[in-house]
């Protein structure tokens, strides 16, 4: 009995900040450690602005370009993109809420800037601006996939998952969208239909590092850690491999070195 309260209680404090832009799931396929933001739901990113490899190198580029012309949504998206592939959250709302006002009808504008808003943890207001990005009569699958990981970190699961559902009547079988839905179920606490779902998104797009990580956190979180660490290495030189485990595990050991503090304070 202990044993299956602390395994809920673990699983209850995988609610982190939905900093999971498209481009941070690049870092788990180079050398750097992935962020503690990987296993939530994705964001995802404007299907219209490009997606650099290496963020940090064209970041001053574009801020240079962004200082001479401000107002230039297709400049304010890639700035605001490439800020918030590099951590500078805070700095990316500011560019991206001036360039908005600057073009209040521009929806791939409005959609890159509710993300920026949930990648900074205001969450209802992100939602509320993502509901701006799209209308009922054009909807877009990445954007409502993006309303239902905002409503996921409100706690709204039921909420979130008719969004999903929504998407994956435009997009049937997107993994990207039904890996967010197997994190809704992760965070509700109802580990089997999370392994099902996530397991279905990795049969359909098995090297998306996204989706393998949150299907090995979910297989660890049931005490599968061999298969768990096994799906994170498929593919992978043994270096990167490695590295890859060692990040499971630290994701893991952080989210059980929190429960522990959590559950002491309580007490």
């Amino acid at each position: 009995m202990f044993r299956h309260s602390f395994k809920q209680g673990r699983v209850a404090r995988l609610v982190v900040i939905a900093a999971s832009s498209a481009t941070l799931a690049l870092s788990l396929c180079g050398c750097q450690t992935i962020d503690s933001s990987d296993i939530t739901g994705s964001l995802g990113d404007t299907p219209d602005v490009s997606q650099s490899a290496d963020p940090r190198r064209d970041l001053e580029t574009w801020r240079e370009r962004y200082r001479a012309n401000p107002k230039d949504p297709a400049v304010a998206l890639e700035y605001g993109r490439l800020l918030r592939a590099t951590g500078e959250r805070s700095q990316a709302v500011a560019v991206l809420e001036q360039a908005a006002l600057a073009n209040p009808k521009n929806k791939a504008l409005l959609a890159g800037y509710g993300r920026a808003l949930a990648d900074n943890g205001n969450f209802q207001q992100a939602f509320d601006v993502l509901t701006q990005a799209h209308t009922p009569e054009d909807p877009d699958w990445s954007i409502l996939s993006a309303q239902g990981a905002v409503l996921d970190q409100l706690g709204k699961y039921e909420e979130a998952r008719q969004y999903y559902a929504s998407a994956l009547k435009i997009v049937p079988d997107e993994p990207s969208v039904l890996s967010n839905l197997g994190m809704s179920y992760l965070l509700s606490k109802d580990l089997a239909k999370a392994e099902e779902t996530l397991r279905h998104a990795h049969s359909l797009r098995e090297k998306d590092p996204r989706v393998r990580m949150n299907l090995a956190v979910v297989l660890s979180l049931e005490g599968r850690t061999s298969e768990a660490e096994a799906i994170v290495k498929a593919d992978l030189p043994p270096d990167q491999a490695s590295a890859r485990v060692a990040d499971l595990k630290r994701l893991l050991d952080k989210r059980e070195a929190s429960s522990e503090r959590s559950a002491a304070r309580a007490n």
